[in-house]
């Protein structure tokens, strides 16, 4: 088709890359017999990014007979041939390249989208990019590194038009969209205080240099961030746990459970007016971010959401008249009645995705919104990059969301966006 212009995350992406080993033999099929997409209808997709949520979202695309997967990218050689295998594998054909540099892939005018599943300090850079270049995308969480990356990056998208999916698949769990129809509805009176439950991160000692692994690409790897010699524990998925790259724990299910928050209290295209966070973070080693965490978020319709490690995980809407509790797989409700509640035409019926990546799939078709298009994934990332300017400063900010600026705090304001090492840029 191509166009110019409690189920736990490792169940997840299981799940999704089991099609990837499953041979695809190019027969009449290709023709587009027997219900099967015609070559010249598929979209026509790009890996950027190899890794475990990389490989995870591949091998759901590679599973979809309306797509065809023909290249790959990622700096760690072994990762990229590895990726690129199983894709030939899958279709019995050489029929996919391997790239070093994304730029290559987005620079293919036959390639209608993109997949994005980098560390998060590479997410901004590369979105704009293939924004410019047409190209549709389905991007890993958390969206940003920065408010001012989230920020740039949904106007981007915007202006350009393409369709985008942030890989927050519990806007796509019948259990989340259910509980937020409740709490929206008023099933537990007036929403007063939401809890979400988002561990902390894990600390390590101090890592000493190692030799750049042949066939790595430190230089690429390290990116917009500042240059520091090779260590394994950098990379990969530790980097999560590094304020050069990630923002931990707090940014990484931030993305999901405070996403949810928002959806439950209907503010998707805003935020808070106050937050507060205070948080334990590691005195020395490698890892920065926070290890224990709490945060409390006030909206300006009265609204607190309080997001700690000490909460029970997943989000807890309480009301005047009930609560509703929701988690993977999993919802709860005082009275049990709620459980059984139908959301009646004319009450509000939140979208409904028929799958994460099939919603990511119809919408490119279609040209219409996904479930987690880049404006609310932007507006909701920012609930943690808040949290952690505040735990970082101890001590309470006041918040314009409409303007998304701190109310007369230059210090916080330093904040909203990180230095960038040459020659990227937004």
């Amino acid at each position: 088709m191509h166009r110019k212009g409690n189920v736990s995350r490792r169940q997840f992406l299981t799940a999704a890359a089991s099609a990837a080993f499953a041979p695809y033999i190019v027969t009449s099929n290709a023709l587009g017999k027997n219900g099967t997409p015609s070559a010249s209808n598929r979209i026509v997709m790009g890996q950027i990014g190899c890794g475990g949520m990389g490989n995870g979202d591949m091998g759901a695309f590679l599973g979809n007979p309306e797509c065809q997967v023909v290249a790959c990218c990622d700096v760690d050689t072994s990762r990229r041939e590895d990726s690129v295998k199983t894709v030939n594998l899958r279709y019995l054909g050489n029929v996919c390249k391997g790239y070093n540099d994304f730029r290559e892939i987005i620079a293919r005018d036959d390639i209608d989208a993109v997949g994005i599943a980098t560390p998060d300090h590479w997410h901004a850079i590369i979105a704009i990019a293939a924004a410019k270049a047409g190209k549709d995308m389905y991007c890993q969480k958390p969206l940003s590194l920065t408010v001012r990356e989230g920020r740039v990056m949904s106007d981007t998208i915007k202006r350009y038009g393409v369709v985008f999916q942030t890989g927050s698949q519990q806007r796509s769990g019948p259990e989340f969209r259910f509980g937020c129809e409740l709490v929206r509805n008023e099933r537990i009176g007036k929403l007063h205080t939401i809890k979400t439950g988002i561990g902390g991160s894990p600390s390590t000692g101090v890592q000493p240099p190692e030799p750049v692994p042949p066939g790595f690409d430190w230089d690429m790897w390290l990116g917009q961030a500042p240059w520091v010699p090779y260590t394994r524990n950098r990379t990969h998925w530790n980097f999560r746990w590094i304020l050069d790259y990630s923002g931990g724990n707090i940014t990484d299910w931030g993305a999901h459970h405070n996403d949810i928050a928002q959806w439950g209290n209907g503010t998707m295209y805003t935020g808070p007016i106050e937050i507060e966070g205070h948080g334990v973070f590691p005195k020395e080693g490698l890892y920065n971010t926070a290890t224990e965490h709490h945060t409390e978020y006030l909206y300006a319709n009265g609204v607190k959401l309080i997001c700690s490690n000490k909460n029970k995980g997943g989000v807890r809407f309480e009301g005047t008249e009930g609560w509703v509790h929701v988690d993977r797989g999993f919802i709860d409700a005082h009275p049990k009645s709620l459980l059984q509640s139908e959301i009646k035409p004319g009450e509000v019926h939140l979208y409904k995705s028929p799958g994460h990546y099939q919603n990511f799939i119809d919408c490119v078709k279609s040209r219409k919104e996904t479930v987690a298009p880049v404006e609310i994934a932007h507006r909701s990332i920012t609930l943690s990059h808040l949290a952690n300017i505040s735990m970082l400063l101890d001590r309470k900010l006041k918040w314009n969301p409409d303007k998304e600026q701190f109310i007369d705090d230059p210090e916080a304001t330093r904040y909203l966006d990180r230095a960038r090492r040459s020659p990227w840029t937004l």
